[in-house]
C-alpha cells in the first residue's frame, strides 16, 4: 500500500535551466570544481522547483545526466563512443541518437554514477519529502550499443549489463536509497513484438537483490525523446504478463493518451500500487487543478486511494521549465483538494 493515500510523484528527469544548457557547450572552459558547483546549483534548481509544488516525493531532477540513459554509457568500459548523430537535421526522432560500438569486454569499474547523484540530492534537499533515484534496466541501456561477435543481439548485451545495473541498485539501497524506480521503457515500447515472459525475467532478475529493502517501482512508457514515442500507445500487449514483475509499484502513463485503458490500473491495484500519469509532458495545455480533480476521480473508480500515487506521464526533461513548474503545482493542487473531500 502507498505510504501515503493519493501521493504525489515524479517519474525522475526535470528541465535543465537554460543556463546549464547554454554551459554544456562550453565545458572546457570550466575547472573542476567550476562543474561541480553547477552540477550543486542545477540540483538545487530542481529540488526548488519540486518542493514548491508540495510534491510527496521528490528526485534530482536528472540534473547531471545529458540523457535519463545515456549518460551511463559515459561509465561503460568496451564501447567506442558515436560522437555524431546519424541525422542531424530535420524533424526530431530517435532516429537522431547514434549508437555506440563494442570494442571489448563491457565493465563499469566506476559504478554507473547513480550513486554519487543519490548521495548529491540527500546533501541537498530539505527535510520532509521522500527521496527518490532511478536507473535505467539494461534493456533499455543495451538499446543503443551495436551486437558484435562478442554480444550477438540485444539480448547477449541485456546479460553482460544486467550485473552492473544490479550492483548500481544494491550500492544505491546501502546508500540509504528507499525509493527506487527501475526504468524499463524498451520493454514497454517493443512488448508488442518481443517475448513479454523473457521479459519479466531479465527484470526480476535485475531488481532480485534490493527485492524488499526499499520501495521499488517500474515506469511504463512510450518513449519520449523531444516528446515524441516511439512504441504503440496500447498497454493491452503487456498484460497480464507484466503484473509479474517483482515491484511495489507500477507506472503508466495516461495524461498523454486521453485517459484510454484505464481500466488496466484495477488489475494493476489488484497486486501492488498503480502510479497514474495524470500529466501529459508532451502538450503544453497546462493542466488546471480542476482537470487533476477529474482525474483522480477516474482513477478512483477503478482502484482504491491506498493504492493510487499521481504523477506525470513520463519525466518533464522534454517540457520547458516554466510548464512544467505549472503543471507540477496544479497537480498537487488537485490531488490536495480530492484528499480534502474525501477527509485523507
Amino acid at each position: 500500500m502507498q505510504p501515503r493515500p493519493l501521493r504525489s510523484t515524479v517519474i525522475g528527469s526535470y528541465p535543465f535551466p537554460a543556463w546549464l544548457e547554454f554551459a554544456t557547450e562550453f565545458l572546457d572552459e570550466f575547472g573542476a570544481d567550476d562543474v561541480a558547483e553547477m552540477q550543486d546549483d542545477a540540483v538545487r534548481c530542481a529540488i526548488h522547483d519540486q518542493v514548491a509544488s508540495g510534491l510527496d516525493v521528490i528526485t534530482d531532477g536528472e540534473q547531471t545526466r545529458f540523457d535519463f540513459n545515456l549518460s551511463f554509457y559515459g561509465f561503460l568500459e568496451g564501447i567506442r563512443m558515436e560522437s555524431d548523430s546519424p541525422r542531424r537535421y530535420g524533424p526530431p526522432a530517435h532516429d537522431q541518437r547514434g549508437k555506440h560500438e563494442i570494442v571489448g569486454p563491457l565493465r563499469a569499474a566506476r559504478g554507473l554514477g547513480a550513486v554519487e547523484e543519490f548521495e548529491r540530492l540527500v546533501r541537498l534537499a530539505p527535510h520532509g519529502p521522500e527521496l527518490k533515484a532511478s536507473v535505467p534496466g539494461p534493456y533499455t541501456l543495451a538499446g543503443r550499443l551495436l551486437p558484435n561477435n562478442q554480444y550477438k543481439d540485444r539480448f547477449e548485451v541485456t546479460e553482460a549489463l544486467l550485473p552492473m545495473v544490479r550492483d548500481e541498485l544494491e550500492a544505491l539501497v546501502k546508500a540509504g536509497c528507499t525509493e527506487l524506480t527501475v526504468d524499463e521503457p524498451s520493454m514497454s515500447c517493443y512488448a508488442y513484438r518481443e517475448d513479454r515472459r523473457r521479459l519479466v525475467d531479465i527484470f526480476n532478475r535485475t531488481v532480485e537483490p534490493v527485492v524488499g529493502r526499499c520501495r521499488l517501482s517500474t515506469h511504463l512508457c512510450f518513449g519520449n525523446f523531444k516528446g515524441h514515442a516511439v512504441g504503440p500507445r496500447r498497454y493491452a500487449p503487456m498484460f497480464p504478463d507484466f503484473l509479474d514483475f517483482t515491484v511495489d509499484e507500477i507506472h503508466v502513463e495516461m495524461a498523454g493518451r486521453e485517459m484510454a485503458e484505464i481500466e488496466v490500473i484495477a488489475e494493476i491495484a489488484k497486486q501492488r500500487d498503480v502510479a497514474v500519469g495524470i500529466i501529459d509532458v508532451k502538450s503544453y495545455y497546462i493542466e488546471t487543478p480542476e482537470d487533476i480533480v477529474r482525474r483522480v476521480k477516474l482513477c478512483l473508480e477503478h482502484a482504491p486511494a491506498e493504492r493510487l500515487s499521481f504523477a506525470p506521464d513520463c519525466g518533464l526533461s522534454q517540457t520547458a521549465r516554466w510548464a512544467a513548474r505549472q503543471k507540477l503545482i496544479n497537480m498537487v493542487a488537485g490531488i490536495k483538494q480530492v484528499r480534502e473531500e474525501l477527509g485523507l
